[in-house]
């Protein structure tokens, strides 16, 4: 999780916080360069597949560096954030103090470049930190020219801009190393864009940006130093695709140009993939990923890999909606949240225990059914950042008051956006509640590795034949969807007929128990 650059340099690598997560993205800084941080102090907030995590510093130190902004998605196992470790002040605030001649002193030996000439070598000094590499390039085996040395005034400038981790060297299409990139252009005045063939200069967040806004990076006038591409173009580009009637403004660079590298990023800068539309667009379009894109690969997954069926019947929950109104009075559930959703989870929970086999799992890879003896029951919740299902682990071992906890506890958490990913694994069976939305029932898709899941329509006040006369009855409509490779007809049938037996006669959870 954390490596040691040097004595006084600690980095913190993105961690896997799920099971075989391979990336996250940075939703929230809570430090900046230059804070002092402390061993399990909460330094940024993460989304991953699952849901949205703190991320605790594993040290005490000064922030020397963000390596990625909000918004960006990270692998696991990258450095997302560098801290001085030594007590002192923070680096970068002393690099942009550093006198001229510090930044002049050579490079680290971890990959050496070969230089075209003696004479060359002593004309162009590296900058400050690694051997530059492209990432995803690696170190170019041909021998390599690096850039002009600037002069002293424009070092001390750049020195406090670069990663201590790595300096990009463009490469040309033909794997040569590519030539200097032209100084930045005057006030008013925007570089060429790109030549055909040759990979555009821009940063990674910005490179990112501009994949999840479809946009082309040969096709941009860059308007940075160096004839770097900027966030600003990007979004330029955008908006003129959307308006070509609009002009375009291209911020004019300053006139002192800066070494093409990644740079420190502070806490406050904007989200990556924020989706942007122009004036009168008529898309919008947003980049799939966290939750939502681990939400369409699960249930794409188990539609076309769990043979679906799915049974509906129409219940008068009149005598359990007097029963919800009699248990919120009730001083064992003084303090606790009670609502039909406790009494529908505690019918279904019963009805799993008089008919267990329906609480298993497929084995794919071995081809056997799984019999669990334990019920994880899901609760399927709508959240800014999607829908996700945490589980009451243990559900079938609770009392009703402990259920009604249970489900406060886990709704409220998942409303605040800080459900684990620990929450969200092992469920056996699941409720959708999509009642709460005015919906009558549903066709719910199976969450991947569960072989039930029950839907819940809206009660309503219906005309219902109750003792041989039409009367006004409180009414819902339940649709039980299962996989018919480890559940029949029958047995899945016999499941929601139970549920809705104990709630038309609540009074069944006593005498069925």
């Amino acid at each position: 999780m954390t490596t040691m650059t040097d004595a006084a340099l600690a980095e913190f690598k993105m961690p896997d916080v799920g099971e075989g997560l391979t990336e996250a993205e940075i939703l929230k800084w809570f430090v900046a360069p230059g804070d002092t941080v402390t061993d399990g102090q909460v330094v940024c907030e993460v989304e991953t597949a699952k849901a949205a995590v703190e991320l605790p510093i594993p040290f005490n130190g000064v922030v020397h560096e963000l390596r990625f902004p909000e918004g960006t998605t990270v692998d696991v196992g990258q450095v997302i954030i560098a801290v001085d470790v030594s007590g002192g002040s923070a680096p970068a605030a002393a690099a942009e103090t550093a006198a001229p001649a510090e930044t002049a002193a050579p490079a680290e030996a971890a990959a050496p470049v070969q230089e075209a000439a003696p004479a060359a070598a002593e004309e162009e000094a590296a900058p400050t930190g690694r051997q530059p590499v492209l990432v995803g390039y690696g170190v170019a085996e041909s021998s390599t020219k690096r850039r002009a040395r600037k002069a002293a005034s424009e070092q001390a400038e750049a020195a406090g801009t670069y990663y201590a981790a790595a300096v990009q060297v463009e490469l040309n299409g033909s794997g040569t190393a590519a030539a200097p990139a032209p100084a930045a252009p005057a006030p008013g005045a925007t570089a060429p864009a790109a030549p055909a063939g040759e990979r555009p200069l821009a940063k990674p967040p910005v490179r990112k940006l501009a994949k999840d806004l479809g946009v082309d990076l040969t096709a941009i006038v860059p308007s940075g130093p160096d004839g770097i591409i900027t966030r600003e173009d990007v979004h330029a580009a955008v908006a003129s695709a959307a308006t070509p009637a609009a002009a375009t403004a291209t911020a004019p660079a300053p006139a002192s140009a800066t070494v093409s590298a990644p740079q420190p990023v502070a806490a406050d800068v904007p989200a990556a993939a924020a989706p942007v539309v122009g004036g009168d667009a008529r898309e919008t379009r947003i980049p799939v990923k966290g939750v939502r894109k681990a939400i369409a690969q699960a249930m794409v997954g188990s539609a076309f890999t769990a043979p679906h069926v799915t049974e509906f019947v129409t219940v008068d929950v009149t005598r359990t909606m007097k029963l919800v109104d009699e248990l919120k009075v009730d001083k064992a559930f003084a303090g606790l949240r009670v609502n039909p959703l406790l009494l529908i989870s505690k019918a279904l929970l019963v009805a799993i225990r008089r008919n267990p086999d329906v609480n298993a799992a497929w084995d794919e890879a071995n081809q056997e059914i799984v019999q669990k003896h334990y019920v994880n029951l899901g609760i399927a919740a709508a959240t800014p950042r999607g829908l996700v299902v945490p589980n009451i682990k243990d559900a079938h071992a609770k009392t009703l008051p402990e259920l009604a906890a249970s489900l406060g506890e886990l709704v409220s958490t998942a409303k605040d956006g800080k459900t684990t990913p620990a929450a969200m694994q092992g469920g056996t069976v699941t409720i959708s509640n999509v009642g709460v939305f005015g919906v009558d029932t549903g066709t719910p898709i199976l969450n991947p590795g569960e072989s039930a899941i029950l839907a819940v329509g809206a009660i309503k006040l219906q005309p219902w034949v109750h003792k041989g006369k039409v009367k006004p009855r409180q009414v819902t409509t339940l649709a039980l969807s299962f996989d018919h490779r480890l559940v029949d007809g029958e047995l899945g049938s016999k499941v929601l007929a139970d549920v809705a037996a104990i709630l038309e006669q609540p009074k069944r959870l006593i005498t069925w128990a």
